[in-house]
């Protein structure tokens, strides 16, 4: 099955009030496996950046002057993110955003029954847990150590490997093994059921041997067999 992970970085937190995405990074992920082919690009918000807002991700006004619009990528990233499930951590922020700047290009939103929530997952996982990407990073034990600042294609790359954990992760490897076992104790079992079996050889002794076995018992000198037991006290 193919899953989109995508990550989006923004000048503010609400579309609502004029913030704007200023950043997306998009992994293909392919039955649990990411597949290699990514998209990214960066956006001119054309507004300016607010200081706490660059401070998570160090984009700035004078990085993002150069860059294209949204609309100039909008048909390239609705080809790569197709029809398929779309994975984010707190979903619910990144589809805002994406089907805000869909509807100023004047296109459709995408479904939010496509949505993926890592966030809701992990609670379910881990409740009572810390849920941050971090977070998850560190328990899953995924390096994070060149996550120096938020960016939406290195978190989306983290979050493939969380959503992998999330949903399996090494466990369907070990399934693989198991079905491996399976595989061979059938195996077995067919061949034991393919065995020809015969029916078991009579044990009992013949007249002859039984004639032998008497005439040895007579040559026996005292034997315990025959002897009187003792009454109590001689």
């Amino acid at each position: 099955m193919r899953e989109i992970v995508f990550d989006t970085e923004t000048t503010g937190l609400d579309p609502r009030s004029g913030d704007r995405m200023v950043e997306i990074g998009c992994i293909e992920v392919m039955n649990r496996v990411a597949t290699g082919r990514t998209f990214h690009a960066y956006f001119n918000p054309d507004r300016p950046m607010p200081a706490e807002a660059e401070a998570i991700h160090g984009l700035s006004d004078a990085f993002l002057s150069d860059k294209a619009r949204f609309a100039d990528h909008a048909a390239e990233l609705m080809e790569f993110l197709g029809d398929c499930p779309l994975v984010a951590h707190n979903a619910g922020f990144d589809f805002a955003f994406l089907n805000a700047e869909l509807a100023l290009c004047g296109l459709g939103a995408v479904g939010r029954d496509r949505m993926v929530d890592t966030v809701a997952l992990a609670r379910m996982r881990h409740p009572g847990a810390k849920l941050s990407l971090d977070a998850l990073c560190s328990r899953y034990g995924i390096d994070r150590s060149h996550r120096v600042m938020h960016g939406a294609l290195l978190d989306a790359e983290l979050l493939a490997q969380v959503y992998v954990e999330l949903t399996g992760g090494r466990q369907i490897g070990l399934a693989l093994v198991a079905d491996a076992i399976a595989d061979t104790v059938g195996n077995a079992v067919s061949a034991v059921r393919r065995r020809i079996f015969r029916p078991a050889r009579p044990h009992a002794a013949n007249p002859v041997e039984l004639a032998a076995h008497a005439a040895f018992l007579k040559t026996v000198e005292h034997p315990m067999w025959g002897e009187t037991p003792h009454a109590a006290g001689e």
